[in-house]
């Protein structure tokens, strides 16, 4: 039996027209099911967009499989391990985007890429870009290029109106950035059309660059769409760059606070995980404490006023 603790994470996807997504569904969600393989994949008319978890063995059949299919026979993967899961269900959904911006884009406008290997290149030479962070505002305080900029935003839908906080670089060369490479892709075309004249897209993302070039130019964590929240890149020797937000230090835990009301993605390191058992603040513990004392009375036919007066 193969090894458990062995699991490859699987990150892909690929602008292409799709056209039969209902069929298209069906089909790639009996196949992952049949494969026992998890994680959920996305279909829209404008293409395909997965993160997906199995053993060596499975990923591997899925790839092939996925392949066959002569739309996405040259889908990149960018691929991790792990040692559970990190996700809970199989799913296949239609969208109306793959990557949701809420607007229509012309994809034909992206701009060209730059491997890993060239924006080290430009690094190590000093030459003179704009390293442009296309994620949100959480992903970035995790993890960084080096003097990387941010649009402070919350969703990917506001990077277009965002746009206008760095309209004195329309002539400079920007380089957009994201985890696997699908945001920037987009966001490229979105500046272009915009009217940035010389932009360029890291192809494959932080990951990528991160498994050729660890310990170089990138900085901290990376933040993955999963129950993981942080990945450290198999296993690269960076450093942690945020503090916990309850006691300041180090710390690169991210979780949602467990009063249900308030529901805070915030970092926290494991001793104040344990001493605010999951909640953001002694505030919010008191009312996680309620919360739970009252669903043990209404499991129990009773009404927590009654104990509280």
């Amino acid at each position: 039996m193969e090894n458990i603790n062995k699991i490859h994470i699987l990150l892909f996807y690929k602008f292409v027209p799709l056209k039969d997504l209902e069929a298209l569904q069906k089909k790639h969600l009996r196949y992952m099911k049949e494969l026992d393989v998890k994680g959920r994949v996305l279909l829209a008319e404008e293409g395909i967009n997965g993160s997906v978890s199995g053993t060596k063995k499975q990923i591997e059949e899925y790839k092939n499989w996925l392949k066959m299919d002569s739309r996405f026979s040259d889908v990149n993967f960018k691929e991790e391990i792990g040692l559970e899961h990190p996700f809970r269900r199989t799913q296949v959904v239609i969208r109306d985007e793959i990557v949701a911006i809420g607007k229509k884009i012309n994809m034909n406008k992206k701009a060209d890429y730059i491997s890993p290997k060239e924006l080290k290149e430009l690094y190590d030479k000093k030459e003179e870009f704009v390293i442009l962070d296309a994620r949100n505002y959480y992903e970035y305080k995790v993890g960084k290029f080096k003097n990387a900029i941010h649009l402070d935003i919350k969703t990917f839908r506001e990077f277009p109106e965002a746009l206008g906080k760095i309209e004195n670089l329309k002539d400079k060369k920007v380089i957009t950035y994201c985890t696997g490479g699908i945001r920037c892709e987009k966001a490229s075309a979105v500046m272009k059309e915009a009217g940035f004249k010389k932009v360029y897209q890291l192809k494959d993302g932080i990951l990528t660059f991160g498994k050729e070039y660890p310990n170089s130019y990138w900085e901290g964590k990376c933040f993955v769409f999963d129950k993981r929240l942080i990945s450290d890149m198999n296993n690269s020797n960076e450093k942690t760059i945020t503090k916990c937000e309850t006691c300041d230090e180090l710390s690169d835990l991210y979780r949602n606070c467990r009063n249900v009301h308030c529901d805070k993605l915030y970092i926290q390191c494991k001793p104040c995980q344990e001493n605010f058992n999951g909640c953001c603040s002694k505030k919010c513990f008191e009312v996680f404490k309620i919360q739970c004392l009252d669903k043990s009375f209404k499991n129990q036919g009773r009404r927590i006023e009654k104990i509280v007066a």
